[in-house]
């Protein structure tokens, strides 16, 4: 049985760190969250997947490749320009017959894959506390009603998660599907017409991660390095400190001074210290230099990024090749401590998090004592000049002096 996973998706809502990467190629804990998805569905059972791809899609296909590396086979299918989650699955109908259909940037378990494998013609369901973000599901005996599209006032918390299991009929459906009031044809509609002539069970999931917003990634990457196992293949000189689950890479060196605190994954040809402070769920990717009196705590710093002097990084996600000035600073508690807002594509959003620093895209600079604000988002390729402050959202490519 094939699995098919839908990757083709920007993630606006994940905007700076998507401008340059599609959002399933997001890391979490120094794997992709697609990479995540693809482990676990090993681990189920599958040997064959169809990848649907569209923005950035070069990314996914160098990455992946075929699937030689996982010992699996890897195929693409580009859906061109995105047009819902129904167009995404009705571009495989002429590869699948009886196969899974997963949502590639929220992350499931082996054992929820392997549940859905066992039950033909059956969606996952999971009780969330903001189901009005979600489309709701209402169920009946274990089989799902109806599904509603984002209700403004839900009547439960109970919701798609995104992962089900079809045969060839759901073509039919999809094949008659209407475009939604959002311009989408949705697979929620698709499945709402096959209510009236088959029986779809509603499976609830033990294991599922959803990734809507950029300040998600921290939850998830929490919980997946609560789960490793520490493992040191660095050269680790005299007078270093690390307690609890530590995860480093071939090649990486942890300087004499330096003190980190699990869990923490730190990739391969890594230079850290001397005299740094490597706090817990923090995600340091492949080519990094944490240096000199610097600390990083609950944050995902992705490859070849430079931290080299008298650095705070604090609840931040900071993006690929930046490299930050000396005495940069970054402030993730407000004076009155209240819930951090952000500004996104323009809008107010609320994060409902106490503690945020900032997100931060590729090939960002920052010059000698730059600051930035709580909440910061700052696209690719922006400059911060000597002293400069960085408040609010900050398009790609502007310079800050």
């Amino acid at each position: 049985m094939k699995c098919v996973v839908l990757a083709a998706g920007e993630g606006k809502r994940m905007h700076p760190l998507t401008f340059t990467r599609p959002k399933v190629m997001l890391p979490i804990a120094n794997k992709p969250i697609l990479e995540w998805n693809l482990l676990n569905a090993i681990d189920a059972g599958f040997k064959e997947f169809i990848f649907v791809v569209s923005y950035k899609s070069e990314m996914v296909r160098n990455f992946f490749g075929n699937g030689e590396k996982w010992n699996v086979y890897i195929e693409y299918v580009n859906q061109g320009k995105a047009h819902g989650t129904a167009h995404a699955i009705g571009m495989v109908e002429k590869f699948v017959d009886n196969f899974i259909v997963l949502c590639g940037d929220t992350i499931f378990g082996k054992q929820d894959m392997e549940n859905i494998l066992k039950k033909e013609l059956s969606m996952g369901l999971v009780e969330v506390e903001n189901a009005q973000e979600y489309g709701l599901v209402e169920t009946k005996e274990e089989k799902v009603v109806n599904i509603y599209e984002k209700i403004e006032e839900p009547f439960s918390n109970v919701i798609n998660a995104g992962i089900y299991h079809f045969h060839k009929k759901i073509f039919d459906f999809i094949k008659k599907t209407d475009k939604s009031p959002r311009g989408e044809y949705e697979i929620t509609d698709s499945i709402n017409m096959m209510l009236n002539e088959d029986d779809v069970e509603g499976i609830f999931l033990k294991e599922w991660r959803d990734v809507v917003y950029p300040w998600h990634l921290f939850d998830a990457n929490e919980e997946i390095l609560k789960k490793i196992d520490g493992k040191i293949d660095a050269l680790i000189e005299e007078n270093v400190t690390i307690k609890g689950n530590v995860i480093v890479g071939k090649n990486s060196n942890i300087l004499a001074g330096s003190y980190i605190e699990g869990p923490v994954i730190i990739g391969s040809n890594c230079k850290i210290g001397p005299n740094c402070y490597i706090r817990p769920y923090t995600s340091i990717g492949d080519g990094c230099h944490v240096g000199n009196a610097c600390e990083v705590k609950n944050s995902i710093v992705m490859g070849n990024s430079k931290i080299p002097h008298q650095n705070y990084i604090g609840d931040s996600v900071i993006g690929y090749n930046c490299n930050l000035g000396a005495g940069t600073k970054i402030a993730n508690l407000r004076l009155d401590k209240k819930n951090i807002d952000v500004i996104l594509n323009g809008k107010k959003v609320e994060t409902k998090r106490r503690k945020l620093g900032t997100f931060m895209g590729d090939n960002v600079q920052t010059s000698i004592n730059s600051m930035i604000n709580v909440g910061s988002m700052i696209g690719n390729g922006v400059f911060i000049g000597l002293g400069a402050a960085t408040v609010g959202e900050i398009k790609p490519n502007a310079k800050i002096l």
